[in-house]
C-alpha cells in the first residue's frame, strides 16, 4: 500500500541517525510516533516541565498531522507516557493534555505512568493515530460514553468508532464517583476493567471476539507469579484463536490502590458485519509459560496487528539474558517471521513501540533504537521508545509492538472468521 511519511522541517530529532519518521499516512490510517519536546539536535527542551512539555509535544503531534493533510480533529486515540512517582494527578495531566485540542476533537485515550523517560529531564511522550478518507474527508465517526466506565476528564472518549476500527480507551476499575474497586486485588480488577471494555464494544454493536489488539498495563514486579493471574482472568474473556496482546508491567499506576488498565482495538464492518481475519503461529516462534488465548499475528482486511514480540523460548524462559541487543534482533526476527506468514514484510510496517528494560539515559535506548530501525529502509515507520526498571519474564529485558498495512491477496479474500488456530498454518 501506498505511503506518506512526515518529518515537519525544524522538527525534534533524535541524537543518532535511524531511519524513522515522526509520521505514516497508509490508507485511512495516520501513525504518529511518540511525539516529546527535544531540539533539532535531541536536546530536552523544558527539563523537568511536565505542563511545558505536554504543550510542545502535541503542537509537534499537529504539525506531524498537518504535514500529512490530517489535523487534531481527525485523532481518534492517544498514547500517552508521563513521569509520575505518585505525586502527578493523572486527571489533571489528561485534562491538560485535552487542553491542547481543538473543540471537535474527542479521541480515546491511554495514560501510562512511568518512572523515567528515555532522556533525563523528559517528562512525557505522546503518541497516537487519526483516521481521514484518503479522498480528504474526514471519516465518519460515533462517541461512546459507557456509564459503567471508569470517568474520564473531557474532550476524552470512552470509546470512538471510526470507520472499521474501534478504539476503546484505558479501563481502570474506577467508578463514576472516583471510587477505586476492588483496590489492590489485581484479579478482581482485570475482571472488572475486561467487564467495562465489553460494555463500551456494545456500544457499537461490538463484542470481545471483535477485539485485534489488547494491551494490558498492570502494576507488577517481573516474574511468573506477579504475570499469571491476572493474564489467565483477562485471557478468560477471548475464545481461541483470540486479539494479538501485549501486557507490560509498571512500577505503580498514579493512585496505588489500582492495580491494572486494559485498552483495545477492535475493528468490525461499517454495516455492522463481523469481519473475517486470520491468525497465524509460526512454529519458530516463542510461547507463554502457561496456555492464553493470543496468536502472535492477526490481519483484519489490509490492518496487520502483532502481539509484543520478545526474546523468549516455548517454555517461557528468557533467550540472551539480560543481553538488550541481542534481544532487540531476535525481537525484530520474530518480527519479520510473522509478517511473512501474513505475506507482508518489513516495509509494510506502519509503527512499532518499543518497551525496553533499561534506566533513565541514552545508553539503553541507543542499545536498542539502532537495531530495530536498521531492520527498515528509508523511509522507515513511526516508532516509540519506553524505559522500564523490568519487563514481565525474568532477564526479558525487551518487548516490541508492530502495526502493518498490506492489501489482502485474492486467496485470503474468503478466509473465515477466526483464522487459523495455534496448529494451523
Amino acid at each position: 500500500m501506498e505511503r506518506r511519511h512526515a518529518w515537519p522541517d525544524g522538527h525534534w530529532n533524535w541524537p543518532i541517525r535511524v531511519t524513522h519518521k515522526h509520521g505514516v499516512r497508509c490508507g485511512e490510517m495516520v501513525w504518529v510516533g511518540g511525539q516529546v519536546d527535544l531540539t533539532p539536535d535531541g536536546v530536552v527542551c523544558n527539563a523537568g516541565n511536565l505542563a511545558a512539555q505536554t504543550k510542545r509535544a502535541m503542537a509537534h503531534f499537529a504539525r506531524v498531522l498537518e504535514e500529512l493533510d490530517c489535523d487534531l480533529e481527525d485523532l481518534v486515540t492517544l498514547l500517552c507516557f508521563y513521569v509520575n512517582d505518585g505525586s502527578v494527578d493523572e486527571a489533571g495531566f489528561l485534562a491538560s493534555v485535552g487542553e491542547c485540542l481543538p473543540p471537535g476533537a474527542h479521541p480515546a485515550v491511554t495514560a501510562v505512568p512511568v518512572p523515567y523517560l528515555a532522556y533525563e529531564g523528559l517528562q512525557v511522550e505522546i503518541e497516537g493515530y487519526a483516521m481521514r478518507r484518503e479522498n480528504g474527508e474526514r471519516t465518519p465517526r460515533t462517541l461512546a460514553d459507557a456509564s459503567a466506565a471508569s470517568p474520564l476528564p473531557s474532550p476524552f472518549r470512552q470509546g470512538v468508532r471510526s470507520g472499521r476500527m474501534i478504539f476503546v480507551s484505558a479501563q481502570s476499575p474506577v467508578d463514576a464517583a472516583g471510587t477505586v474497586l476492588h483496590p489492590g486485588d489485581i484479579v478482581a480488577q482485570t475482571r472488572q476493567v475486561a467487564e467495562q471494555i465489553g460494555d463500551v464494544l456494545a456500544e457499537f454493536g461490538a463484542d470481545y471476539d471483535d477485539v485485534v489488539k489488547l494491551n494490558r498495563w498492570y502494576a507488577g514486579n517481573v516474574g511468573i507469579a506477579e504475570f499469571e493471574p491476572a493474564a489467565l482472568a483477562c485471557a478468560a474473556h477471548f475464545r481461541e484463536p483470540g486479539p494479538a496482546a501485549t501486557g507490560i508491567p509498571l512500577p505503580r499506576h498514579a493512585d496505588e490502590a489500582v492495580r491494572v488498565k486494559l485498552s483495545v482495538v477492535a475493528m468490525l464492518g461499517e454495516d455492522g458485519s463481523r469481519l473475517p481475519r486470520r491468525h497465524v503461529w509460526p512454529e519458530s516462534l516463542w510461547d507463554w509459560h502457561v496456555h492464553l488465548p493470543y496468536k502472535h499475528g492477526l490481519q483484519c482486511e489490509e490492518m496487520i496487528f502483532l502481539g509484543g514480540q520478545v526474546s523468549l523460548d516455548k517454555q517461557g524462559r528468557a533467550v540472551h539474558p539480560h543481553d538488550l541487543s541481542a534481544q532487540t534482533h531476535q525481537a525484530m526476527v520474530h518480527i519479520g517471521t510473522i509478517l511473512k506468514e501474513l505475506g507482508a514484510d518489513y516495509g509494510d510496517v506502519c509503527k512499532l513501540i518499543a518497551m525496553y528494560a533499561g534506566g533513565c539515559g541514552a545508553e539503553a535506548l541507543h542499545a536498542n533504537l539502532p537495531i530495530r530501525s536498521s531492520y527498515f529502509a528509508e523511509p522507515g515507520p513511526a516508532t516509540t521508545g519506553i524505559p522500564l526498571p523490568a519487563l514481565a519474564y525474568d532477564a526479558m529485558v525487551v518487548e516490541i509492538d508492530a502495526f502493518a498495512m498490506k492489501r489482502r491477496s485474492l486467496q485470503h479474500q474468503s478466509s473465515r472468521v477466526g483464522g487459523a488456530t495455534r496448529g494451523e498454518q
